[in-house]
């Protein structure tokens, strides 16, 4: 492990480890932002009781631009048969994240989140590697087990407002790359999985992906930028992710807009 990789993980030994993130300029403000776009959503006539219907469509939107992101096709063929590896992982994925699939994912995490990141790239990873023993199991890298060992403690522990929590997770597995294969499918859908448990999108009606589709470039730099561990970029990293959060409200009224017709 390099210093800054030392720097990085010490930064997260205090009693809650990102307490202090939501000092950093500008976070707190940019996460009560995300969690009332988001309960607002929830607020919409077509998420009352239709919104088993709305999550459904989220679930698409956000596991065609995740694989989009990943380098993977968006053309899901009229057939259902997806031939692209990278978009038949990121809708197994979507499904796990989707109905009755969803509470147990949900009660995994709370409880065991190593299981449920292992289940995560066993669903994104399927069709990606050779050896299915590889599939859901870290690298043997130094470092990468202690590092997935930390974070979870860390989800575990921490008070911080969900949408930091979702944030940090979401970066250090951009960062770590614990699989080697599917990363960024598995680092996004567990910020959507943090979302949910947390209370912060119950239902699962963001659809943040598109928001970090649309800025690419500039979510790939964030996430980079990040992982050197520095404040002022892991502050930048939170404002970005909680602003995705907010676009993905949006993105999920569109939807319900266009369920009731309103669209």
């Amino acid at each position: 492990m390099d210093r800054s990789e030392q720097a990085h993980v010490a930064s997260y030994t205090v009693t809650d480890p990102l307490q202090p993130l939501i000092d950093l300029p500008g976070v707190r403000e940019a996460a009560d932002r995300a969690r009332a776009a988001l309960a607002e959503v929830h607020r919409h006539k077509a998420n009352r009781r239709g919104w088993p219907t709305t999550a459904a469509e989220a679930a698409v939107r956000a596991a065609r631009s995740s694989a989009a992101i990943a380098g993977g096709s968006t053309e899901i063929p009229s057939d259902g048969r997806v031939a692209d590896p990278v978009l038949a992982g990121a809708l197994r994925v979507g499904q796990a994240l989707d109905g009755d699939a969803l509470g147990n994912l949900v009660t995994t995490w709370q409880r065991a989140p190593l299981q449920a990141l292992a289940r995560l790239h066993v669903l994104a990873g399927a069709d990606l590697v050779s050896e299915s023993e590889s599939l859901g199991r870290p690298r043997a890298e130094a470092g990468v087990a202690q590092r997935l060992d930390l974070l979870a403690q860390t989800v575990l522990c921490s008070r911080a407002p969900a949408p930091v929590i979702a944030a940090v997770v979401h970066g250090e597995l951009l960062t770590l790359r614990p699989f080697g294969t599917a990363d960024g499918v598995v680092a996004r859908a567990t910020s959507r999985l943090v979302a949910v448990s947390s209370g912060l999108d119950p239902h699962c009606l963001g659809v943040p992906e598109v928001f970090w589709l649309r800025r690419r470039p500039m979510y790939l730099d964030a996430a980079t930028e990040f992982g050197t561990g520095k404040p002022g970029a892991v502050g930048s990293w939170l404002i970005f992710c909680c602003g995705a959060f907010e676009d993905g409200a949006r993105e999920a009224t569109s939807i319900a807009d266009a369920a009731t017709g309103a669209g």
